[in-house]
């Protein structure tokens, strides 16, 4: 029988407490994350007990699909238990505060996983709790969906650093993650938006400054054939987020010369995959063509979401297991 490996065994952990926005990973972490991930994919029996007696509460104001059944799934193939606590209506912070929230989650378990809307409701449940936090979405950012997605580059190409991508779309949450973690690790990533839908100039900023310390490039563009030209992955997302509904029609009619078609695709590496966190909305941001098509990796980043984050998690709540 496999001996259980845990991170405390192998004196493997993270320089930070919590996962909130990105930059505060060292790229150590990020590569620390990815070598558990690809262990803990390669032989999950090894892990089936290292969360054992661990409890992880889960705060969702939005819904969820692969979030929520990846960590919950997670923690429960670690021997941990997941608790769902359903924040759409009343959003966390409404019914008592969010620091009082904090202070009641720290007594009853390991760690938090939070996904909201206000970036900030995020940052202040782990500057009141003594407990690990992790964004599981904001607003902001989508860090363990970013890690996953370059984790599935990583395993397709072999390393990361010079790999260039072209994000087309909206300059949201997931583009601000893919930047971040794209710089840290020594790739180009090419941003495409319509003009004033350009990402946030801080996390831009940022992940400029991380870029040059780790010989990567962030590069803005209003031209998707432009950024798109020899990458070696193509990457999308919904056009209207979470709480953005309301514009879904106006949009829809600024984001059409954004769409990835196969015409799109054919400007890019040979190589090259295609790129989507899920849900997506097919005939909008991507045709059926090339969502379906072989160089499509949707699933894998899918998949590669319980993996990941499941090093994290054991990264972050295993300090007490034996």
């Amino acid at each position: 029988m496999t001996p259980v490996m845990t991170a405390v065994e192998t004196q493997e952990k993270l320089s930070v407490k919590d996962l909130i926005t990105g930059p505060e990973l060292s790229r150590g972490d990020v590569e620390l994350i990815f070598a558990l991930a690809a262990r803990m994919k390669r032989v999950p029996k090894s892990y089936a007990h290292a969360l054992e007696g661990r409890q992880l509460a889960m705060i969702f104001e939005k819904p969820s699909l692969r979030t929520r059944v990846t960590f919950e799934v997670g923690m429960t193939s670690m021997g941990g238990h997941a608790v769902y606590l359903d924040h759409a209506k009343p959003r966390l912070g409404e019914r008592e505060s969010v620091a009082d929230v904090a202070r009641n989650l720290e007594r009853w378990v390991d760690g938090v996983v939070a996904r909201t809307f206000a970036h900030s409701a995020v940052v202040e449940l782990a500057e009141n709790a003594s407990i690990p936090v992790i964004n599981g979405l904001s607003d902001l950012v989508h860090p363990c969906q970013a890690l996953a997605d370059l984790f599935t580059l990583e395993e397709r190409f072999g390393g990361l650093r010079g790999l260039r991508m072209a994000y087309v779309g909206d300059g949201n949450n997931v583009c601000h993650s893919l930047m971040t973690f794209g710089a840290k690790l020594g790739m180009q990533v090419n941003v495409a938006t319509p003009p004033g839908f350009e990402p946030n100039e801080v996390m831009v900023k940022e992940a400029k400054e991380a870029a040059q310390a780790n010989g990567g490039k962030i590069a803005l563009f209003h031209e998707p054939l432009e950024a798109c030209d020899g990458v070696q992955a193509v990457y999308t997302d919904v056009w209207a987020s979470m709480g953005q509904e309301f514009a879904a029609q106006l949009r829809a009619q600024v984001f059409a010369p954004y769409r990835v078609t196969s015409g799109l695709m054919a400007v890019a590496d040979r190589r090259a995959v295609f790129m989507h966190c899920l849900p997506a909305h097919r005939g909008q941001e991507v045709t059926d063509e090339v969502i379906d098509s072989p160089q499509s990796v949707v699933f894998d980043q899918a998949e590669n979401r319980l993996h990941v984050q499941k090093a994290i998690l054991l990264l972050l709540l295993a300090e007490n297991v034996q």
